[in-house]
């Protein structure tokens, strides 16, 4: 699936995406010359953990029946450097789990929150090859 990008310039630097099935935005802060009408590609980056997150689990849940009455993924992150300089990027990930659950299965619930295909994604090696079109 390719995902397109098309900056507007007169409104900043809001960006519109598409998949060619949704459209949603994106835009920086005003302190870095934008207009922060939308979320930011770090809110984008945390918030794709957070959604497959849920996902995964509610399907997960409906599957084994199980009796959750709600749930909440939360996504914070802090931006650092490691000792070689590189850009540390560390994803803090809290699961609210509401209902009549077990603690084994709360301990299921969050194993099955790692085997979420973002997750998985973001936990492994990403390579990213760019060139001018």
């Amino acid at each position: 699936m390719t995902i397109e990008a098309r900056l507007h310039r007169a409104n900043g630097a809001l960006t519109t995406l598409s998949n060619g099935r949704h459209v949603w935005n994106a835009d920086v802060d005003k302190t870095l010359g934008s207009n922060d009408l939308a979320p930011d590609p770090h809110d984008l980056l945390d918030s794709a953990l957070a959604a497959c997150t849920s996902l995964t689990l509610e399907l997960y849940i409906r599957r084994r029946q199980m009796a959750v009455t709600g749930l909440r993924v939360t996504v914070d992150h802090v931006e650092g450097k490691n000792e070689q300089g590189q850009v540390r990027y560390q994803m803090m990930r809290r699961i609210f789990i509401e209902g009549d659950v077990t603690d084994a299965e709360r301990q299921k619930l969050l194993e099955i929150a790692n085997k979420c295909p973002i997750h998985r994604i973001l936990s492994g090696e990403i390579s990213i090859q760019s060139a001018l079109a």
